[in-house]
């Protein structure tokens, strides 16, 4: 992923599925080339993260 799509996800008014390597993840912050992430069983523990090993696998439905 780059980060004008991870900017799009972060402003979207749907949750859109986002895994980092595999991981479910939600993108809290994006800068240049990083984004501030945690995964979703685990939120407490932020991470900065490469947004190129971000991928989106589509937004969920409620």
């Amino acid at each position: 992923m780059d980060a004008n799509r991870a900017n799009e996800i972060v402003s979207a008014d749907v949750f859109v599925n986002v895994n980092y390597h595999g991981i479910p993840v939600y993108i809290e912050d994006v800068y240049q080339n990083t984004a501030k992430v945690f995964p979703l069983d685990a939120i407490h523990n932020v991470q900065e993260v490469d947004v190129e090993g971000l991928n989106e696998s589509g937004p969920i439905s409620i």
